[in-house]
């Protein structure tokens, strides 16, 4: 009777072990550092405040007095929001629910840009979330382009910790002229550090938020093996929780605001992230930094060798 129950024990030992390392293998088993939650400092504000429709305005649906919003993609079109202002430097964050079931080749984009005021010399800070085919697991995709720099693809992927379409998760952006960090959940997923190495590619002109949803089929799963199948549409993605502030001058064109800013002129805002604080990286946040980037990160321009046979000049100073 006793080695019966011994072989039990061991038998569910086993089992557990082994479901253990399935969950390990999902990431769902790791429990994240507590860091700072950056996104409490700052006030949040209803979306047709921050942001007005880019595109696909019948597939943009604000709910509860517009603190809420879902945007679409269905096979008549993708829709996005774009912000009333352009901004230099400045802290920007949404809370978003992504859309479930099979998503491949949905890609949607939180994003910085003033590509429409500088189509050659353009900048652009990206969260880009990717619908997956087979393991149905969303990936994200962090990019950052300067002074048109596209030839060079700065793309680093991450699988997350939890499921995106089971409920809110914060992605963030910080921009000053220190760093530019990525936040999931407050916690840093990277870290650009604007030095020398990195300083003819660092974003240096005013810049429009962007939350956007499309078909990015051509590129977005291995080069386009899995579209989208729009017989899982409409994929709706829903955001709240919107925080942008930044040095901001409204309706311009000009990279003189960014002067404006630094000189105090006449803003509607400060740079809000500009301070002692917001320099360097805490102890805390980089423990969260370093645990994602040694857990859940599996793609970095700096490791492929086959894409850049001469590594870009920051990839060698890091």
């Amino acid at each position: 009777m006793a080695c019966l129950q011994e072989k039990c024990l061991l038998l569910c030992l086993v089992a557990f072990s082994s479901l253990l390392l399935q969950v390990s293998s999902r990431g769902a088993v790791y429990q994240p550092p507590t860091v700072e939650r950056l996104t409490d400092r700052f006030p949040r504000v209803p979306f047709p405040q921050g942001m007005s429709t880019l595109f696909g305005a019948p597939n943009v649906h604000l709910k509860n007095n517009g603190s809420y919003v879902d945007i679409i993609l269905d096979k008549t079109s993708g829709s996005g929001l774009i912000s009333r202002n352009k901004y230099y430097h400045g802290f920007f964050s949404a809370s978003i629910k992504l859309p479930a079931g099979f998503t491949s080749g949905v890609v949607l984009a939180f994003y910085m840009s003033n590509a429409d005021v500088f189509p050659h010399n353009h900048d652009e800070i990206d969260f880009e979330l990717l619908g997956y085919a087979k393991r149905r697991q969303w990936v994200l995709q962090t990019n950052m382009y300067g002074n048109g720099s596209v030839k060079t693809g700065r793309e680093e992927k991450i699988y997350l910790w939890f499921d995106p379409t089971q409920e809110f998760h914060q992605y963030t952006i910080i921009w000053n002229n220190h760093h530019i960090v990525f936040l999931v959940d407050n916690i840093p997923i990277r870290e650009v550090i604007h030095n020398q190495a990195v300083s003819s590619v660092y974003p240096s002109k005013p810049m429009s938020l962007y939350a956007t949803i499309w078909d990015g089929s051509e590129w977005a799963t291995n080069g386009g093996k899995y579209p989208v199948n729009y017989n899982y549409a409409p994929f709706a993605a829903s955001l709240t929780d919107l925080e942008i502030v930044g040095c901001s001058m409204q309706n311009t064109n000009s990279p003189n605001v960014a002067s404006a800013c630094l000189k105090n002129a006449t803003v509607s805002s400060l740079d809000p992230v500009d301070g002692e604080e917001y320099a360097s990286l805490s102890k805390q946040q980089m423990v969260g930094l370093n645990w994602v980037r040694s857990k859940h990160m599996y793609y970095s321009y700096c490791k492929d060798t086959a894409r850049y046979k001469v590594m870009p000049a920051e990839c060698n100073a890091q």
